[in-house]
């Protein structure tokens, strides 16, 4: 059996509410329309560094790559959470991106909708306070891991002016859904404050399907009731953050001038087999947008079948391997 992500939530029995799980990615497997069987010449040739296009199973160079990547509308970043080398790689697109004439703006999964007063302002002011930023930011309830590990790309934001915009629901609206269901958090003042009233929240069914079978084979034993509600939050941060994506590309079309494009990072969770965010991205804007999926992997010679299965399974355009962070490995469930 293949391996699964571990999802950033679980049954309550298990972890009681808990809302970030900030483990590695890796996934079940179904066979999907863009898949392939990588060849015995182009799996000798893999190695960190380098990017295999999902669709031929073909390695590529990495500059040709990164050439690539500065056509389309949206280029989507999955990573392995705290993976420095998924950071430096980030950096590096948004350096390509510069170099080509593109103006990009990041959005990131790691802060939430309620941190972007915050944001801007650590953003726009020289001199500001570090750590008075990340308590207004609120950085410690919507994602509570080290700042240090994505600081980078803040900082990369402040130094080039680029737009930085935070992805993810408030966690008291997510905290909503897992406890009461989404029925009941629609009913509630935190969905109307935050703008989520007009908002559809497609429950679409190959979606479903993946998220189901994830979270009950990363956290098994829960009742149907959690795996429900889970499911639900799922949707709705995914539907969110995907809202954030497609709300900083139409801001960035009222100036055509500025050649902007958006590179949205986040773990590989929400963009795998493109339904997460990108699916509904592309709902939103009426299917009138370019985007590219890279998913970001660490590169360990002695699980070679791990990285054959996310090819042949179509995980994303593009599979970008990486050495192994400082943390080792990935964690994998089955």
């Amino acid at each position: 059996m293949r391996p699964a992500f571990v999802p950033w939530f679980a049954p309550r029995h298990i972890l009681p509410l808990l809302f970030l799980i900030i483990g590695p990615i890796f996934f079940t497997a179904c066979v999907s329309n863009r898949s392939t069987t990588p060849s015995e010449s182009s799996v000798a040739s893999w190695q960190a560094g380098r990017v295999i296009d999902v669709k031929t199973g073909r390695s590529l160079a990495l500059l040709a790559f990164l050439a690539t990547l500065t056509h389309f509308d949206i280029v989507y970043l999955g990573e392995e959470h705290y993976n420095q080398h998924h950071i430096d790689a980030a950096l590096t697109v948004l350096h390509t991106m510069l170099a080509s004439g593109r103006q990009p703006v990041l959005t990131m999964e790691m802060f939430g909708w309620d941190g972007q007063p915050a944001l801007d302002q650590y953003l726009s002011t020289p001199g500001q306070n570090r750590q008075a930023f990340l308590e207004q930011s609120r950085w410690k309830q919507n994602w509570g891991g080290a700042f240090d590990n994505y600081e980078p790309l803040v900082n990369f934001s402040r130094e080039h002016k680029l737009a930085l915009r935070a992805m993810n629901p408030p966690k008291p609206l997510i905290r909503q859904v897992v406890k009461a269901g989404l029925d009941e958090a629609r009913a509630g003042q935190d969905w109307v404050e935050w703008g989520m009233e007009p908002e559809d929240i497609v429950d679409d069914q190959a979606y479903r399907l993946r998220i189901l079978d994830q979270l009950k084979r990363c956290h098994g034993g829960g009742s149907d009731e959690d795996y429900a509600r889970m499911y639900e939050a799922s949707m709705v941060r995914d539907e969110g953050m995907a809202k954030t994506v497609a709300a900083a590309l139409l801001i960035a079309r009222q100036n055509p001038r500025d050649h902007a494009v958006i590179l949205s990072y986040t773990g590989g969770g929400h963009i795998q087999f493109n339904l997460p965010i990108p699916k509904r991205v592309a709902r939103r804007m009426n299917g009138h947008v370019s985007q590219a999926t890279v998913y970001l992997a660490s590169f360990d010679p002695s699980r070679m079948q791990d990285i054959q299965d996310l090819i042949q399974d179509g995980i994303a355009d593009y599979v970008w391997l990486t050495p192994i962070g400082q943390q080792g490995p990935p964690q994998r469930c089955r």
